[in-house]
């Protein structure tokens, strides 16, 4: 049996999440499936899954192995694609991560547009709250809202820098004491997220010092969900912490209103993450092109500074 073919349908069963889906995906039986896989079990000499009558479940080996599966295939796509002089092909699907809310807001609708320009593609965006590792889940392009460690990676600069701020709603704020300092979060109902910190909020150090604020609170609502914080600031129910994307158009139509701008902690960069050596791949390239630019507009407009604001 060839290994290049039973790894395909090794990692075809991991992303379909059942034997019976990679049949499904790649035309084969079920005992075709099996077969392959117990052919690389008895190559590396231990199982690689864990099955039961409706899941699998990888190994510890199996994880490990399916990371360097993944890494084999895609460079073996892209020397494919080279050697049959493809370059200025786009073609293939192409895998792109994205945290939630920029994914499904800011990113799509520019899949969409990439989709209807380039029809030999197909996208499979993948939203997480996580940092994916791109090399071992096999993701083409990542967009990140955060300071980038040093690393291997093509980092593709959007222009948009994002920044996290504290919002409420006039109605609340009417009913409630002034907010002139970090601290006096600690007199108000909070409403916070398991993204930015379940009891307490860091902020940048107070002029003449070095040391940052951290305010401590009970929160009166936490959530797990961007959307579900940002609705709950909207009805009034208390303050609440996002990012600057997430509020822009609210604070634009009045539903919320800007705190503590001075005490803002430093923006953080937006970049497209490329693996290395995968910017030749022409959807990869093509894709990268299309959407710094449309990016690039789109974290203009939604940065609170581009909105009318009051203070």
């Amino acid at each position: 049996m060839d290994r290049i073919d039973a790894m395909r349908v090794f990692i075809a069963a991991l992303d379909e999440g059942s034997l019976a889906g990679a049949g499904r995906q790649l035309g084969r039986s079920p005992a075709a499936v099996s077969r392959a896989i117990a052919f690389l079990e008895q190559q590396v000499g231990a199982p690689l899954l864990h099955r039961t009558t409706r899941t699998i479940k990888l190994s510890e080996i199996g994880e490990r192995y399916a990371a360097a599966c993944r890494r084999v295939l895609v460079d073996l796509q892209e020397a494919e694609m080279v050697a049959a002089g493809e370059q200025a092909a786009p073609r293939g699907t192409l895998t792109v991560t994205a945290p939630p809310i920029s994914g499904e807001e800011i990113l799509r609708p520019i899949i969409d547009a990439y989709l209807e320009a380039f029809p030999a593609v197909s996208v499979n965006l993948v939203l997480l709250d996580r940092n994916a590792n791109l090399v071992e889940e096999g993701i083409d392009v990542a967009l990140r809202v955060a300071e980038l460690p040093d690393s291997s990676m093509v980092a593709v600069r959007i222009g948009g820098d994002v920044r996290r701020v504290v919002v409420a709603s006039p109605r609340y704020l009417a009913q409630h004491p002034r907010i002139d300092e970090p601290g006096d979060l600690a007199k108000h109902r909070i409403v916070t997220t398991t993204h930015f910190g379940r009891d307490a909020w860091v902020f940048p150090p107070a002029a003449g010092s070095s040391i940052a604020r951290s305010v401590q609170f009970k929160p009166r609502l936490v959530v797990n969900s961007v959307r579900a914080a940002l609705a709950a600031a909207v009805g009034g129910l208390g303050v609440t912490r996002l990012y600057t994307y997430h509020v822009a158009e609210r604070v634009d139509d009045g539903s919320l209103q800007l705190l503590l701008r001075h005490a803002e902690p430093p923006a953080m960069p937006v970049n497209l993450l490329v693996p290395q050596g995968r910017m030749s791949t022409p959807k990869v390239r093509a894709f990268v092109d299309f959407a710094v630019p449309r990016l690039r507009a789109a974290f203009a407009r939604l940065s609170t500074d581009a909105v009318a604001l009051k203070p």
